[in-house]
């Protein structure tokens, strides 16, 4: 047996090597860990001890657990592909069924989602029924997928997005006698999405799949597609109901309609069907962010499909409130400053007045201008302190951390495309006038706080974790204590328990003044996720840039970079609840 598997050792092995002068090879998980696996298949019993049945058909599975992942290149390719062509023909029918002028309606978009949707569900009662309870199937845990704060954000977000599936159900439900089922037929089916996709997503996010490989892959795909395609309906429909088409005696090529029942004759059978639609609108940007959160677990877990992750555990890091008090304090009076600020501009805006809508724009211009002031600040000090911090950069890469990395930067490329185009149009006309010179302020401020704030959190999560940091270095001074002074093991455990308990107990002034940047830009990060995910467009109240751009530019271009925007804040205040616990 030890032979055979030798063979087949180095037969895989000059296949995996084979390369010419010129070629560089690229350091793939797949294939390290491939050899990895490969290499302890020599370790089976020798023949002087015959191995036993067991044994033997552990070898012959390790082996063909390699065999099937030493040809999984097919299965990367045809996942790939099948998620892009579902994205593009989602974003088709999405986008052709936000325009009255064309054939697409909403109902055949939800046609198109619910075959999505049940597919998707198919696949995940397969995985949850058969893939994961085979024998070594996931064999192998990814420790940094899935934490219990993510779990918990999509449980909550998936709560929310069900109650506004109920709400769609009770206000279509008014309207079966005069319009297609079909509009009650896809919360329905969304609802039991969310049942199934939460509770699979809950168990399985850390799994690294070891068989059924390119099976899996093709379902995760599909799983990210799906949500992907989702979220892109729920901030279309978000964002033709939030967009009014103002009078300012221009013309408007393609006019949009607002994404429910815009034929007058239908009317709803029950007195209630007002209040349900107002309601499930207000929960929108709930169901964007499950979809979003899903989408990047899914991502996580495609990533790690015959991945051989590391035996260590993350670091568990206890959340310590005491740590900090400056910090969180100033981000709840910004928050409930924010709030209010919020409230009075909503309500003032809808006047008729100009005096008091203008006096809402001023309002709400300068509460944005100083939220972002004192977080740019704020980043400059965190960016400061790490340049006088000594901890070294993280050498390990995984999955997770990498998403992050990349969906923190390319979902601020939607905030960072408005603020430009503001600054453009303001510059272009002269910015005259208060709210324009305000308006150009805010735009400006803004790049530089996204520029700062994504500096600070991506320096932050390359950091090693201070306990760990303490922790190396207890044990190599506890080494040479017990060198030089030759003391007892009890003693010397019990010193190195004294000294960490201490240095984690009083953290030092870099400790805390991170901890406390950290906390004040989570809280403001909040309140900017708020203002615009519930109705605040300052972009379409104020005439400059949409009279620059005309209103039809205008609009794509907010729409398309806001809800990225939005998306951009909330993963911010994730990654800076991680930077909080590294610290």
């Amino acid at each position: 047996m030890k032979t055979v598997a030798q063979q087949m050792f180095r037969t895989c092995n000059k296949l995996f090597s084979r390369k010419t002068p010129n070629d560089v090879v690229e350091a793939h998980p797949s294939n390290i860990e491939t050899a990895a696996q490969l290499e302890n298949i020599q370790h089976l019993p020798s023949p002087s001890c015959p191995p036993s049945a067991e044994a033997m058909r552990e070898g012959v599975h390790h082996v063909e657990v390699v065999m099937e992942r030493a040809h999984h290149g097919g299965g990367w390719l045809l996942s790939g592909i099948i998620c892009i062509n579902i994205l593009i023909l989602g974003c088709a029918l999405v986008s052709g069924s936000a325009f009255s002028s064309v054939a697409i309606t909403a109902v055949h978009r939800q046609i198109f989602l619910i075959i999505l949707l049940l597919l998707t569900m198919l696949w995940m009662v397969f995985y949850i029924a058969f893939t994961s309870r085979k024998d070594h199937a996931v064999s192998f845990k990814d420790s940094h997928a899935g934490s219990v704060w993510l779990k918990v954000g999509l449980v909550l977000f998936g709560l929310l997005s069900l109650l506004m599936d109920v709400f769609k159900i009770a206000n279509y439900v008014g309207y079966l006698h005069c319009d297609s089922a079909v509009k009650v037929a896809f919360p329905v089916v969304q609802a039991v999405f969310l049942f199934v996709q939460t509770y699979f997503l809950w168990v399985h996010v850390k799994d690294c799949v070891q068989i059924h490989t390119n099976f899996t892959r093709c379902g995760l795909t599909l799983t990210l597609s799906t949500n992907l395609v989702v979220w892109m309906a729920a901030v279309t429909e978000e964002s033709i109901h939030q967009t009014e088409i103002p009078d300012f005696n221009f013309s408007v090529t393609h006019k949009m309609y607002r994404a429910s029942y815009s034929d007058k004759k239908c009317k709803c059978s029950h007195s209630a069907c007002d209040t349900f639609k107002e309601a499930f609108y207000y929960l929108y940007p709930f169901n964007i962010e499950y979809s979003l959160f899903a989408s990047a677990m899914a991502y996580v877990m495609w990533k790690n499909v015959g991945r051989l992750a590391e035996d260590h555990n993350h670091h568990n890091v206890k959340f310590r409130p005491k740590d900090v008090c400056l910090g969180p304090l100033t981000g709840i009076l910004l928050v409930v400053a924010g709030l209010v600020t919020f409230i009075v501009y909503e309500l003032d805006i809808l006047e008729e007045d100009k005096k008091r809508r203008n006096k809402a724009l001023l309002i709400h211009f300068i509460m944005n201008i100083l939220i972002v002031s004192l977080m740019s600040i704020s980043a400059a000090t965190g960016c400061i302190v790490y340049r006088l911090d000594r901890r070294e950069h993280v050498s390990e890469k995984n999955p997770t951390r990498s998403l992050d990395m990349g969906l923190l930067v390319g979902a601020s490329m939607g905030q960072f495309i408005i603020s430009y185009f503001t600054i453009v149009a303001l510059v272009a006309t002269g910015a005259r006038g208060y709210l324009n010179a305000l308006n150009l302020a805010w735009a400006v401020l803004m790049v530089l706080q996204l520029g700062l704030q994504n500096y600070f959190i991506i320096e932050g999560l390359h950091r090693e974790p201070f306990h760990v940091m303490q922790e190396a270095a207890l044990h190599t001074n506890a080494h040479a204590l017990q060198e030089h002074m030759e003391m007892s093991i009890v003693m010397e455990s019990n010193k190195s328990s004294y000294f960490l308990t201490s240095a984690t107990d009083k953290p030092n002034w870099k400790r805390r003044a991170l901890k406390e940047v950290c906390a004040f830009l989570l809280l403001a990060n909040i309140i900017l996720w708020i203002m615009p995910a519930f109705g605040a467009r300052p972009q379409f109240d104020h005439p400059t840039e949409i009279k620059f751009y005309n209103f039809t530019m205008w609009a794509a271009i907010v729409n398309i970079g806001l809800p990225f925007g939005i998306f951009y804040r909330m993963h911010s205040v994730a990654s800076l609840f991680e930077v909080y616990l590294i610290s």
